[in-house]
């Protein structure tokens, strides 16, 4: 599936790894909410775990289609993503996220706490509040 990115951390604008993977490979990055998912505060990133009731504040991301292939398997790399690997901190997974500037909801790729890690932060985490991550 071709789909979207929704950013909420370090892939941000401002943030230290858009320009690295972003910059000059988008067609649009518009403001968005992914609804069910909760931040929790990571080793210098934030990680989203799925949870009903919350939102998470990001950006959506729609990457140039020359560009899309390399950007999602760079983007996998970034995120330590492998297709059913148990050690993943991250899982990819389609989600309805919803434009911040017209409330249309649009699927997109977001990467969510993995099982294991979501586990963990749900015991020992720290939430981050009001969904916006800034580092």
């Amino acid at each position: 599936m071709i789909l979207p990115f929704f950013v909420y951390g370090t892939l941000r604008p401002g943030g230290t790894n858009h320009d690295l993977f972003l910059r000059g490979r988008t067609l649009r990055e518009e403001p968005g909410r992914l609804r069910g998912a909760v931040l929790y505060e990571g080793p210098g990133y934030p990680y989203a775990v799925e949870e009903p009731g919350s939102v998470v504040n990001g950006e959506l991301v729609t990457a140039l289609p020359e560009a899309y292939a390399g950007l999602l398997t760079e983007l996998d790399r970034l995120e330590e993503y492998v297709p059913g690997d148990p050690r993943n901190l991250y899982e990819r997974v389609a989600r309805d996220v919803v434009r911040a500037g017209d409330g249309t909801a649009v699927r997109a790729w977001v990467y969510v706490a993995a099982p294991a890690v979501a586990a963990r932060l749900r015991v020992r985490g720290e939430i981050v509040e009001g969904g916006e991550w800034r580092g």
